[in-house]
């Protein structure tokens, strides 16, 4: 991770206290130093090129980054980015060129070499950082971290990976300063129709590409804000923010739009009546740029215009969608039933295998060599013989809370042992439970209310062969003691049911 610090030089002669700088003048200086700080990894290249295996002195890294970042930034579109292959193809004549001398392989090597440097490849975040100091209100100097990307990997459709580049990189294509990027992309055009009515077309056209990178950073700003919306809409203010957005950018690809074509206009005649083969050749060059404007602005018009559409459909799909069901898996029904008939030496590779996955990951004992190398150099604690002595552990009997005793359970089964053909009343099975003992009709009603939603897949997985059922026909209860439902109550036999499917199916 890059670090970019800014000191002070001290001198030994004093010198009076001096206050503190506004606040305006202050966040000037800040955003110099972090437009400085962009610029500063481009640098580190060249400092840096001596630490690779070879003679790469000849090569101008910087140069090769802003090219690739040139390249990147004109590849992307407002759905997709440049491909790091075709990138990388691009920038091979460049490097070729620098050192003509060189083996190809040595020329693929530096344009990949600086375009993983430019993602910071190697890094957690893949991020650059700088540190620079400022003024707080009241008046004490505080360091602040900067922390930015210059080129960066996006998913993409079908799971391939873009490269897009940042605001910050397009700062550094313009030479600019982080500056609004709407007011940035006006002034860049107004420029480059005052050198086009004066006839500098050489000035023009580096205005032109100017306004281009500008037209690409307005459009990565609102793709950003939509991206964000398609992962969370609670992430995005779509009550004021993002809707004053959306007008605002229309309103402003408007504008640009009829400010374009009357450019493009005068680019026309400019190149109509020129004389000069060099100046027509500019011209050229000037429709070509401003008509690529003029379509990345009709596509973001498109875009904006889907915006609404997309949070309406994003805000039904994540707020409104049932939950992902997932099947729990039934230890004994899928893993315990099916391994106690297996033999040992079988049956562990099914469990070695689950409680491998099914007990959570193990971080490994030493991550890095550094750890490794002390675990090895540490001496081993003594230990004694035994072992530490064990604490006598203080067993305290659990009170028997349960309302019905085990003769009860027993007697209710009993009582619940329908033959299959012959379905009861539960209004006839509370009156035979009350007849044998006055507390077991509570049981009865327990146990025939829970075989209302029987567990049917649990019983197959287990292997049940009978399983209780209670179904509601809409007659009412008649007890003195219960009312609701006079549930009919019978046994299902599983095993026939599915012998029965089972000849049925072709």
């Amino acid at each position: 991770m890059w670090l970019v610090t800014v000191r002070a030089r001290t001198t030994s002669s004093p010198t009076p206290a001096r206050t503190a700088p506004g606040p305006a003048a202050d966040e000037g200086l800040a955003r110099r130093l972090r437009a400085l700080a962009c610029t500063a990894p481009l640098h580190d290249l060249d400092a840096r090129k001596a630490n690779l295996a070879g003679e790469y002195g000849t090569y101008a890294m910087a140069e090769v980054a802003l090219a690739a970042i040139d390249h990147v930034t004109l590849s992307m579109d407002f759905d997709t980015g440049a491909d790091h292959e075709e990138i990388i193809a691009r920038l091979l004549p460049r490097v070729a060129a620098q050192a003509p001398g060189r083996p190809p392989t040595e020329h693929e090597r530096v344009a990949r070499w600086v375009l993983d440097n430019l993602i910071n490849v190697g890094s957690v975040d893949r991020g650059f950082r700088a540190v620079y100091g400022t003024f707080d209100p009241d008046g004490a100097y505080v360091r602040r971290d900067y922390d930015f990307k210059l080129i960066e990997e996006v998913p993409g459709p079908g799971g391939a990976v873009y490269l897009r580049t940042t605001d910050e990189a397009v700062n550094v294509l313009v030479g600019a300063l982080d500056t609004d990027v709407t007011s940035a992309q006006i002034a860049a055009e107004v420029k480059l129709d005052v050198l086009i009515s004066r006839g500098r077309l050489a000035d023009a056209q580096l205005a032109a590409e100017q306004a281009r990178y500008r037209t690409v950073q307005y459009a990565e700003t609102l793709r950003r804000t939509l991206e964000t919306t398609r992962r969370d809409v609670r992430a995005v203010d779509w009550l004021h923010t993002v809707p004053d957005l959306i007008t605002e950018a229309l309103d402003h690809i408007a504008d640009r739009y009829r400010h374009e074509n009357a450019i493009l206009t005068n680019i026309r005649r400019a190149r109509d009546e020129a004389v000069d083969t060099g100046h027509k050749l500019r011209a050229a060059e000037l429709v070509d740029i401003v008509k690529d404007c003029i379509r990345r602005h009709t596509r973001l018009q498109s875009r904006l215009l889907e915006a609404g559409p997309l949070f309406r459909a994003e805000q039904d799909r994540q707020a409104f969608r049932a939950p992902a069901a997932r099947a729990g898996t039934d230890l004994y029904g899928q893993l315990l039933a099916p391994l106690l008939p297996l033999p040992v030496e079988r049956a562990t590779r099914v469990t070695d295998a689950f409680f491998a996955r099914g007990t959570g990951p193990r971080p490994p004992g030493a991550v890095r060599v550094a750890d490794l190398v002390e675990l090895l150099l540490t001496p081993p604690t003594p230990r004694e013989h035994l072992g530490a002595e064990l604490p006598e552990p203080d067993l305290v009997a659990t009170p028997d809370d349960s309302r019905f005793s085990d003769e009860q359970l027993a007697a209710a089964l009993e009582l619940l042992q329908l033959p299959e053909d012959a379905p009861r009343r539960l209004s006839g099975l509370l009156a035979d439970a009350r007849r044998a003992d006055p507390d077991l009709p509570h049981l009865v009603a327990l146990l025939a209310v829970h075989a209302a939603s029987p567990p049917v897949g649990t019983a197959h997985r287990q292997g049940e062969s009978r399983l209780l059922f209670a179904v509601d026909d809409g007659t009412p209860l008649a007890d003195p003691g219960f009312g609701g439902a006079d549930l009919i109550v019978g046994t299902a036999l599983l095993g026939r049911v599915e012998h029965a499917a089972h000849e049925e199916a072709p």
